[in-house]
């Protein structure tokens, strides 16, 4: 029997957890629906070809910012309703890459280390925060560059191809680095990529919401995580849903 999304009680009761104030510009909603007929690109998925791609959601990266944490339950009702839809979850740390002469440059050394040893110590799957759980039959991955579809860099394409999948969930942190570095990524590889609005995260508002434009304008659709379940449960219901919201 799959076991459901638990909270396991990670950080203290009375720690701050927010979600983004997200929105796609109305403008941006009418200029897609007088090219294409339609808000949304992608109106159906099929879940046995879809991943959850869940992008850097270890302590490094969550532990100080309240909306890392906001997202964490979004991601866990994707991930439970995906596994038991027989679509796939996937988990990408970052790893601990080389220490360059133009990462010490640009970042200055203290924080190019810093990042450099962002994906911590230990087995892949204690690096996750600790309410997310990699369950069997989940791909748990690390990548050495911003970007989990960048050639080279990481094992997460040919893993999703060998599934046969076809369209990606992207989630996790920070929406406007590794997130979108990934969504830009899978587009260009064409992989159908939904940008889930309110299970990623950044430092503010105005961040994540720069990211989402670029996305929805560009690269792939924005949703958010009610949206996606419906699309994972009922999908004939899910664009009017998303009409009315």
């Amino acid at each position: 029997m799959m076991t459901p999304y638990v909270d396991r009680g990670a950080m203290p009761a009375d720690a701050e957890v927010r979600q983004h104030e997200w929105w796609i510009d109305p403008r941006e909603y009418a200029r897609h629906e007088a090219r294409r007929g339609r808000r949304f690109a992608f109106v159906e998925l099929v879940p046995a070809c879809t991943a959850l791609v869940v992008i850097d959601m270890v302590r490094f990266f969550v532990s100080d910012n309240p909306y890392c944490r906001g997202i964490v339950p979004n991601i866990g009702r994707i991930a439970d309703a995906l596994r038991a839809a027989g679509g796939t979850v996937a988990w990408v740390l970052p790893a601990a890459g080389e220490r360059t002469p133009v990462l010490d440059e640009f970042y200055g050394p203290e924080t190019a280390e810093a990042y450099r040893a962002s994906g911590g110590t230990g087995p892949l799957p204690e690096r996750l925060w600790p309410e997310l759980v990699v369950r069997p039959g989940d791909v748990l991955v690390e990548k050495t560059a911003h970007s989990a579809f960048f050639p080279g860099r990481c094992a997460l394409p040919g893993l999703l191809e060998e599934r046969g999948i076809d369209t990606v969930l992207i989630s996790g942190t920070v929406t406007n680095v590794c997130c979108e570095s990934s969504a830009r990524d899978a587009a260009t590889l064409g992989l159908r990529v939904i940008m889930v609005a309110d299970a990623n995260a950044a430092p503010r508002d105005q961040d994540h919401n720069a990211t989402l434009h670029t996305i929805y304008r560009s690269f792939g659709d924005v949703r958010s995580t009610s949206d996606v379940l419906k699309m994972i449960q009922a999908p004939d219901a899910v664009e009017t849903a998303a009409r009315d919201r």
